[in-house]
């Protein structure tokens, strides 16, 4: 069972027309978002997404953008880590 973080929070997109194919976001995504389908990269499951930034650091055209370390995927583990709730900062209590 892969680990997945809070439905539909995930700063993660793609820019398939930048895209070109090149498989980079396969390679380094440890939770395997990413697959291959018509010579571009495509989002299997933006929920499994922890938001490393390992995508976006490696796309030679930045067709991949999300906000590194921050939103709620960033919340849970900073609260388990802490052992404290998780606060993502919304501060509208919608996905925390």
């Amino acid at each position: 069972m892969a680990l997945r973080y809070l439905k539909g929070v995930s700063t993660l997109k793609l820019d398939v027309d930048k895209c070109i194919g090149c498989g980079m976001c396969v390679e380094v995504c440890p939770h395997a978002v990413f697959k291959l389908e018509a010579r571009k990269a495509a989002i299997l499951d933006s929920d499994l997404c922890m938001e490393c930034g390992a995508c976006s650091g490696n796309c030679p055209v930045q067709a991949i953008t999300l906000k590194k370390g921050v939103g709620c995927a960033a919340a849970v583990i900073t609260g388990f880590l802490r052992g404290t709730e998780p606060d993502c900062g919304c501060g509208d209590g919608s996905c925390c």
